[in-house]
């Protein structure tokens, strides 16, 4: 819930009228007090309790406790290059946090459906895109996607096992106000703001599906709030794409970002690092048919936005 999709999607969700109960390890990946900071914008009537998913059995005792009709499952260890240092703090967080999630949820009465969080990193680089929910997605290029990869079967497995009714959410590179500074937005916007030089991979010929906070959060409300729907009742389980379906230059982000600071980044071009991909580009249309989805936020407005809360963040640190 201290997470950069958690805590917006526990914000929206109170907003709109529901009950909300959220925990969260408040590990430090990175800065702590960005994650205390998010929760500090939370409305009281928000229940919070620090722990840790991959602990089973507070877990499971937090969510007996809570008994909730829908749990949206957003904890993870992210980050690709991260996964490349430490693997197994992904092997935690990620693997045994995800089956503890489902051992609980298995359990509990009155649970209507989970939803949890995948990523694009899955379909790895070799998949046409624009990437469908039905490409092959066995060849991950960092552990960091064989993670959200074994994530995924390991629901298909309990919705067959149980008939525990699942929607599993592939983001594609989500951004916005509280964000995480590991991502390369953040990243170029800290850079440029102190006057140092900003590292492009792959000499900058990469595309990327920036998909904004609010968009995101549309889509997860919408998985909450309306009845799953499964291809097969026997196996309930539905992945889906959620993006912006408009892959952006990895160089016209610089430039918005640059024109949004008013000042200009020194660049420095580099080869492609271990663990990335050339391209993400995600088709939407099955989110759009069975959930309504429709990005509406382009970069032109959210990488504005952005600058606007992180210069405020920046000021008050």
């Amino acid at each position: 819930m201290a997470g950069f999709i958690g805590f917006h999607t526990a914000l929206a969700l109170a907003e709109a009228g529901h009950e909300v109960f959220g925990v969260d390890n408040i590990n430090a990946y990175y800065d702590p007090r960005l994650k205390h900071a998010r929760l500090a914008q939370l409305p009281d009537r928000v229940g919070f309790a620090q722990l840790d998913i991959a602990d089973a059995e507070s877990f499971a005792q937090a969510l007996h406790a809570a008994a909730p009709d829908v749990v949206v499952h957003l904890a993870a260890q992210p980050g690709v290059q991260y996964s490349i240092e430490n693997a197994l703090a992904y092997a935690r967080s990620n693997l045994l946090g995800h089956l503890s999630v489902l051992e609980a949820c298995r359990h509990a009465s009155g649970l209507s459906h989970l939803i949890y969080a995948s990523s694009s990193s899955v379909y790895g680089d070799t998949t046409p895109v624009p990437l469908r929910e039905t490409a092959r997605v066995d060849e991950p290029v960092s552990l960091y996607a064989a993670t959200k990869r074994a994530d995924e079967l390991m629901s298909s497995t309990y919705a067959h096992l149980y008939g525990l009714k699942q929607v599993g959410l592939r983001f594609f590179t989500v951004y916005g106000r509280w964000g995480r500074p590991d991502m390369a937005y953040w990243i170029f916007a800290d850079k440029i703001l102190k006057g140092e030089p900003i590292s492009i991979y792959n000499n900058g010929q990469m595309r990327r599906d920036m998909t904004h906070i609010r968009d995101v959060v549309s889509g997860i409300l919408a998985a909450v709030e309306t009845p799953p729907r499964f291809a097969d009742e026997a196996r309930p389980h539905a992945i889906y794409n959620v993006g912006n379906s408009t892959p952006e230059e990895l160089l016209t982000i610089i430039d918005t970002l640059e024109t949004a600071l008013g000042e200009k980044a020194e660049r420095v071009m580099l080869p492609m690092r271990p663990g990335d991909v050339t391209e993400t580009y995600a088709d939407i249309s099955a989110f759009s048919r069975d959930y309504g989805y429709r990005p509406t936020t382009p970069i032109s407005e959210g990488i504005p936005d952005f600058v606007d809360w992180f210069r405020s963040y920046r000021a008050g640190l």
